[in-house]
């Protein structure tokens, strides 16, 4: 069960023991999903638009740019900044359901509100996942400039990637695009875990058979889709802003672009490339929302329960 439920078995598990979950199922989940996530991030960076019918940038469809890519760059090139990536999963996964947990059972112990009810899912959710962000921003922003580059490499891997970084952008290019995300990953998560929630609910009152894995992928699945499709521009601002100052890394993809924050970046985009710009990379980011919601919270109850089964045990 996600999120503290008295009446549950899980209950009494600690919130180390729930971090452990969330991060075991960050690391299978990205393994997974990690070349939708890099083609996604090519989408969202180009300037031209993503078009079949106007080929005026480097990629313009999904299958496309999986071509290019493994002729260009080989198969490897879909794991790209995969090892700040597999961080930031584990480490996202963790603080992320530990807090969740602790405010779900705050919230069920010091308020009248029961800890299983969608709009408490919702607050403490976006919490959790602020207090993740926060937490694995510096992560992130590696895994999108390796993502980023193509041949040859600007970065030959992630500790140099660091040392570069550091050294001629300072400690707060880390933080790039910190604002956007934050804004952007409160209704984001919140949303995942009301439509996990609700959609949890719907399934088991239709439903004779007990709740199990596939009641989980499905209902993960639907509210992955549901929340990245409401919040997606967020995450584009995000990945804009990343790049900033690696320049150089970009202009074998195309057109290359400054902006001097959030409001520019939007500014920008809206002028330049229309509504549509704010959606780029959407087909592959809603695959990805699909597949990584879903599997997940798949794998966080799995872990879950096989820990407590293990407590039960002993």
């Amino acid at each position: 069960m996600v999120g503290y439920d008295p009446g549950s078995t899980g209950a009494s598990l600690s919130p180390e023991e729930a971090a452990l979950a969330g991060s075991a199922a960050g690391m299978v989940t990205r393994a997974l999903i990690s070349p939708l996530d890099v083609i996604k991030i090519r989408f969202q960076l180009q300037i031209e638009q993503l078009s079949s019918r106007q080929r005026q940038g480097k990629y313009w469809g999904l299958w496309q740019a999986s071509r290019c890519m493994l002729i260009e760059e080989g198969l490897p090139a879909f794991w790209k900044g995969h090892v700040p990536a597999q961080l930031l999963s584990v480490g996202f996964g963790a603080v992320q359901f530990a807090t969740f947990e602790a405010l779900t059972e705050l919230v069920h112990k010091s308020t009248s509100y029961h800890s299983q009810t969608p709009t408490v899912h919702f607050v403490c959710g976006g919490l959790a996942a602020c207090s993740a962000t926060v937490a694995c921003q510096p992560l992130d922003t590696l895994r999108t400039r390796l993502a980023a580059q193509g041949e040859p490499k600007i970065y030959r891997n992630l500790r140099h990637a660091v040392s570069t970084m550091y050294h001629k952008e300072g400690i707060l290019t880390f933080y790039r695009g910190l604002t956007p995300t934050l804004v952007a990953v409160f209704p984001y998560a919140g949303l995942q875990f009301f439509f996990y929630n609700v959609l949890n609910r719907l399934i088991a009152s239709r439903s004779k058979r007990s709740k199990g894995s596939l009641q989980s992928l499905v209902s993960g699945s639907i509210a992955g889709v549901i929340s990245k499709t409401m919040t997606y521009p967020f995450d584009l601002f995000k990945k804009r802003l990343q790049v900033g100052g690696f320049e150089e890394a970009r202009i074998q993809f195309g057109q290359v672009r400054t902006y001097r924050g959030f409001a520019d970046c939007m500014v920008q985009i809206a002028k330049e490339e229309g509504l549509r710009g704010f959606f780029k990379g959407l087909s592959p980011s809603l695959v990805k929302a699909a597949v990584s919601t879903g599997l997940t919270f798949f794998w966080y109850e799995f872990f879950l329960n096989a820990i407590s089964q293990l407590k039960g045990s002993q």
